[in-house]
């Protein structure tokens, strides 16, 4: 048997292809499907299977463009409902590749069509007891799937319900020794306490995950439902582009080239200019009204969680290449509308005569310093909800990133504002949005809470239920 993990750190997620003797399955792929067909024809394998666990709210798949190209056929849950030709699995069914066995498991609970994987490999064992299981996102390690990213259609409660039944009566049945695959890891919003691990065992988990100790039913329901964080915008939009079927992104036209004067009238008509540079570079000089969203950190996720699909998008990079990355990462949430990037650069814009805004970066020892000695500075905390609640700097007020917009407008523009997040990256972006918002004095912390807690300055802390990150 042929085994392999994909994992795309931009946006916490895993993928997975699974052959024996030619022939393969791939499973939960990402919407740029390039590399599993390179390594496909590296194994010489040929892709014939293409399987979803359920329908993905965090990124825009690449089943139908993996098909096309193919000639594989997709497999979804029965109850997924997609538009497109697919086979609906049911509890029980199978699909046999060379040596190899997958059979499929209904484990609904974080979505209505959510399926598991079990992997037999009859060469290696007696075909009873399977080698792994790949859980999409109702099982993760040292976490669950949320249940309440179905807005108004199915109640949490219910979905609830049906994910403690799919895990105590059916992945929490199989021995100790089987491997867990999951679909996403720390960080995705798919779950809320998500290890930084990517696999696991059942015995494992069923020691050391918090949502699987044992308990009653109505007592997992509480757990699992109470203080989850508000789910993106994005997700119900992904979701139904999954459902339909999205688009090849080897059809998208690239990014055309842009002069900075091409730019600043694509800027003032109402683009929004994203510079994709590392906090550093950015607050060094960029262009005014720019938003900053980096390729060192998940670029996608919160691309998708604070841009619209319907705005216009510039972007600003350190050369082509990177102009090309990022727009693939714009894609893999269903942001398209790219109208170019600005050729040559920051430079370019610079050698222009344009003017440069530029954002100010402290380390931890200034930002103590400066709390004791300005008690005018205003210091916001864009952290989730339980990096807040574990430790935070007395002085900071708490408005997670995904929230900034909307709560910034108590903080008073004509004072200094200075952002924390854990390491600097998630501020930066928060001080590009107070700009735009029309903040002029606003500064970012390099190294973050990491660099305050490893200083070991002072924080506090708030009681908080485990299991309620955000």
């Amino acid at each position: 048997m042929y085994f392999h993990q994909f994992y795309l750190g931009c946006l916490a997620q895993a993928s997975y292809m699974i052959g024996s003797d030619g022939e393969a399955a791939v499973v939960d792929p990402r919407r740029d499907v390039e590399e599993y067909l390179e390594e496909a024809r590296a194994r010489g394998l040929t892709i014939r299977h293409v399987i979803e666990t359920h329908l993905h709210a965090d990124f825009v798949s690449g089943h139908k463009e993996l098909a096309e190209r193919t000639g594989a056929r997709i497999y979804f849950g029965a109850r997924a409902g997609v538009k497109f030709p697919h086979v609906p699995v049911h509890d029980g069914d199978s699909l046999a590749m060379g040596r190899v066995t997958l059979r499929f498991l209904e484990t609904p609970g974080h979505t209505p069509e959510s399926i598991s994987i079990l992997v037999y490999d009859r060469e290696e064992g007696s075909g009873e007891i399977p080698e792994a299981v790949l859980t999409g996102d109702t099982l993760f390690i040292g976490d669950v799937g949320r249940p309440d990213l179905l807005g108004a259609k199915i109640s949490p409660n219910e979905l609830a319900g049906q994910l403690y039944d799919s895990l105590h009566e059916k992945l929490l049945t199989l021995p100790d020794s089987v491997k867990v695959f999951p679909a996403h890891g720390a960080g995705s919003l798919c779950g809320r306490n998500i290890s930084s691990e990517t696999s696991s065992t059942i015995g494992e988990q069923r020691r050391y995950n918090y949502a699987l100790r044992p308990m009653p039913r109505e007592e997992f329901v509480a757990l699992v439902t109470t203080d989850l964080p508000e789910a993106p915008a994005y997700f119900a939009r992904d979701v139904q582009l999954n459902r339909e079927g999205p688009g090849a992104l080897e059809e998208l036209p690239a990014p055309p080239p842009l002069s900075p004067e091409g730019v600043e009238a694509l800027r003032q008509s109402g683009a929004i200019v994203v510079d994709t540079r590392p906090p550093a570079e950015f607050g060094a000089g960029h262009v005014p009204g720019a938003m900053n969203l980096g390729q060192s950190g998940q670029l996608a996720s919160w691309a998708g969680a604070l841009l619209s699909p319907k705005d216009p998008l510039v972007l600003v990079a350190e050369d082509p290449e990177r102009v090309a990355e990022s727009r693939t990462r714009l894609t893999r949430v269903g942001l398209e509308n790219v109208a170019g990037y600005l050729d040559g650069g920051i430079r370019a814009w610079d050698e222009s005569g344009r003017p440069l805004v530029r954002t100010e970066q402290i380390d931890v020892d200034e930002l103590r310093a400066r709390l004791d000695e300005d008690r005018a500075l205003q210091l916001v905390d864009v952290r989730r909800p339980a990096e807040w609640h574990a430790g935070h700097i007395g002085r900071a007020v708490h408005m997670p990133l995904h929230q900034l917009a909307e709560l910034a407008r108590s903080l008073d523009r004509e004072r200094p504002v200075a952002v924390v997040c854990r390491s600097g990256y998630r501020s930066s972006i928060a001080t590009s949005l107070l700009e735009r918002m029309g903040f002029r004095k606003t500064t970012n912390v390099i190294g973050g809470m990491d660099a305050w807690t490893g200083a070991q300055f002072e924080t506090e802390t708030e009681e908080f239920q485990k299991g309620t990150a955000g």
